[in-house]
């Protein structure tokens, strides 16, 4: 399958202009969009940039490329309000995509897995934060307890729900992992993926790995075929690579730190010609 993973476009109407003019330049049988695709909730209703600029702007696109039209899986990111969800699988009953939230697709012969929480972090927008695989909480950062949600959810949830029993609960009814791509926002931690610089937090220069250890253990357990990511934008610039391996599992780092769209171009017949390019 020749697909390509975007991630982390914040809403820039430009780069979502960019991505459907390589899709019908290209005709990707797949594209994976990895989350933070809204502009900022605080700023912009989600309501209106998903009906009045993604919706038309798919549309179209289908219309004009009828059965070369692209599968398109979509989770969304710690920047996504949860209000937004109403609005994505509005455009999944418009047959645009699949809103693969916390969720398990199979399609021919590929299994797509979703999921859109991330360990705790400084920001104050909740919806996709949970506790990563106890109820730590790193130095510098807002539990999920607090903060703000957009939509509210039971307090037991808030406090014992976890990345790692999700993943446990999300994986269950998969026994063959080999064609399973999985789409997280979060980066495993200790990767390529997942590097930030300390100043961005308390001042000094150290570099920090901030993904997640849920994450991570599920790609050494199940070991999917490939494994795309978003969140951490500087990650690349700081490793110097946009992509890892954990043991035989490929993954990638599709967000970028500057104002070009990244597209991660693959096939998953020959991974290893994997390339990134930036428009």
């Amino acid at each position: 399958m020749h697909a390509i993973c975007i991630s982390d476009v914040h809403g820039n109407e430009v780069n979502f202009r960019k991505l459907c003019g390589y899709i019908r330049q290209y005709l990707p049988e797949a594209v994976f969009i990895a989350g933070d695709i809204l502009p900022n909730y605080y700023v912009t209703d989600p309501e209106e940039f998903i009906k009045d600029f993604l919706k038309p702007l798919f549309t179209d696109l289908k219309e004009e490329l009828k059965q070369n039209y692209p599968d398109i899986y979509l989770i969304p990111g710690n920047d996504d309000a949860a209000v937004s969800c109403e609005y994505f699988e509005l455009l999944e009953t418009k047959e645009l995509l699949y809103f693969v939230n916390k969720k398990v697709i199979k399609k021919d012969e590929y299994t797509v897995i979703g999921y859109p929480y991330i360990p705790p972090t400084p920001f104050l927008l909740k919806d996709w934060e949970k506790y990563d695989i106890s109820r730590f909480v790193p130095r510098d950062t807002v539990s999920p307890e607090d903060g703000i949600r957009s939509i509210e959810i039971p307090a037991n949830i808030k406090k014992y729900g976890t990345i790692k029993d999700d993943l446990d609960e999300l994986s269950e009814d998969i026994n063959d992992f080999s064609n399973t791509i999985c789409l997280f926002h979060s980066p495993p931690v200790e990767t390529n993926l997942d590097k930030i610089y300390a100043n961005n937090i308390n001042g000094d220069k150290r570099i920090l790995s901030v993904g997640s250890y849920a994450i991570r253990k599920f790609i050494e357990k199940k070991q999917p075929l490939i494994t795309f990511h978003g969140h951490i934008h500087e990650s690349s610039d700081i490793s110097g690579k946009w992509d890892d391996f954990i043991g035989g599992t490929y993954c990638v780092n599709a967000a970028h730190s500057g104002n070009e769209l990244a597209v991660t171009v693959f096939d998953t017949d020959d991974l290893g010609k994997t390339k990134r390019i930036l428009l």
